[in-house]
């Protein structure tokens, strides 16, 4: 009889307990872990997760995870469910781009919701971590781009990367995580539409994911099993959420090539498909010098679903904004970025920026189109006022792994975000403990509760 798919990725789990990883994995796993401490912290501060602690105000000031950036503690479930909508809240996390996913937004907050809860070494953390975005990588990338034509990747797939992240850490042997994982798979959910209109139900995917795939684990630890063929059964995942799914090679580097070392560290507060564009319009306006107040149109040329999720001109809120290319191009153009000031009431509420903003016409390029998701590329054309015109070719995103944000680059990311929410010292604190994790005794002094949460 042929092994479930699943089996390779229990294994993988189990193995991950002791295996003696690459400097580099660990490394990456760091930068991880510190990226998404930088887009949760600010995430948390706002709704929905506000709101959710309301929703949920029973269930804190017991347990031993805790919520960023207040720093009360809760359950872990509670903790997963909450910071996971919190990290994908301010649209700064990172990607696995072969895969169309965000692994951090489910497998970290899962991933530190149990250690903090159980006491788990920086070590055992990281572990998990690595676990859980080799799992559900892999698996958002066998299953992409077919499975994003109706599915949200990061609450889906991110479901197997929560579990797998759990599994490891909570010591789980193979057996039990294989049953971990086969549960994960028919609790699986996330719907493209939440994110086609105002609302708040994206970023509720992932909290929904990480929060999921802790039940698993915890479940199959106590005997709970699944059916193991969930994967590619008749009626399993694969055939029901994409159709033709070719398993055959989903795990066949497993353990020899790691995924962890190819993310995406966001360099702007948007949707990452409209990040190409914004890079070729901030080249053509370094090499040419032109202003804002000088355009007369902006072409951009890119790949089919961007077109579909970021192509709005109009927008009336910092949701419809962050995806909206025409808007972030915009704005990149009259202030250098596309950051977190990108998206305040008060910056948005700027006519000028709307006004450019229906000057940027987005399209389909065929080109981009057969490249994606392999390549996020854009094509960019800008007509000045004057009748002078320039054109740019952006082959990938800065943050990209084949352009990827330097340390030094993921740090300055990191305190831009970090600072506001917890203040120099203790942002600074935070960051010095994430490089050092594998030298932490537990977890749960990673994130002491701040002045204000402790009275």
């Amino acid at each position: 009889m042929t092994a479930p798919v699943l089996q390779a990725f229990a294994a993988f789990c189990a193995d991950a307990r002791s295996r003696d990883f690459d400097h580099t994995v660990w490394h990456a796993a760091k930068r991880c872990v510190l990226d998404y401490y930088g887009t949760t912290l600010p995430g948390g501060a706002v709704a929905p997760a506000t709101m959710l602690k309301t929703a949920f105000a029973d269930m804190l000031g017991r347990g031993g995870a805790r919520l960023y950036p207040g720093g009360e503690i809760t359950d872990a479930r509670t903790a997963a469910l909450i910071n996971g909508a919190a990290s994908h809240t301010v649209e700064f996390d990172d990607i696995y781009r072969d895969g169309i996913y965000h692994p951090g937004v489910p497998v970290i907050s899962a991933a530190l919701a149990v250690a903090e809860s159980r006491g788990v070494s920086g070590e055992t953390l990281l572990r998990g971590v690595i676990a859980g975005y080799e799992v559900s990588n892999r698996i958002a990338e066998t299953i992409n781009p077919a499975h994003y034509a109706f599915w949200h990747t990061t609450g889906t797939v991110g479901t197997f990367g929560a579990a797998a992240a759990a599994c490891t850490i909570l010591g789980l042997e193979e057996d039990q995580a294989l049953n971990a994982l086969a549960n994960a798979g028919t609790m699986a959910a996330g719907l493209q539409q939440a994110f086609r209109g105002d609302g708040m139900a994206k970023p509720m995917h992932g909290g929904h994911a990480a929060d999921t795939g802790i039940m698993c684990a915890i479940s199959a630890s106590a005997g709970v099993t699944g059916i193991h063929d969930m994967l590619e059964g008749e009626r399993g995942f694969g055939n029901a959420m994409c159709g033709g799914v070719d398993w055959s090679k989903v795990s066949a580097t497993l353990g020899d090539d790691f995924t962890i070392l190819r993310m995406t560290v966001k360099n702007h507060a948007a949707c990452g498909h409209g990040h190409a564009a914004i890079d070729g319009a901030l080249h053509l306006q370094a090499e040419h010098g032109f202003g804002p107040d000088d355009v007369e149109r902006i072409d951009a040329g890119t790949y089919g679903p961007a077109v579909e999720i970021v192509g709005a001109q109009e927008t009336t809120s910092a949701f419809e904004a962050k995806f909206s290319l025409p808007y972030c191009v915009a704005v990149a153009l009259y202030d250098g970025s596309c950051r977190m000031k990108a998206f305040t009431d008060e910056r948005r509420a700027d006519p000028k920026l709307h006004e450019l903003a229906k000057k940027v016409f987005v399209s389909k390029d065929d080109d981009c189109d057969a490249a994606f998701p392999k390549r996020r590329s854009a094509k960019v054309r800008v007509t000045l006022k004057d009748g002078t015109s320039f054109e740019f070719y952006s082959p990938t995103r800065k943050g990209d792994p084949d352009a990827p944000l330097s340390d030094v680059e993921l740090s300055e990311k990191y305190q831009e975000l970090a600072t506001p929410e917890l203040g120099p010292e203790r942002a600074s604190a935070l960051e010095a403990s994430v490089w050092s994790l594998e030298k932490l005794a537990n977890v749960a002094a990673l994130f002491p509760a701040n002045r204000a949460a402790a009275e």
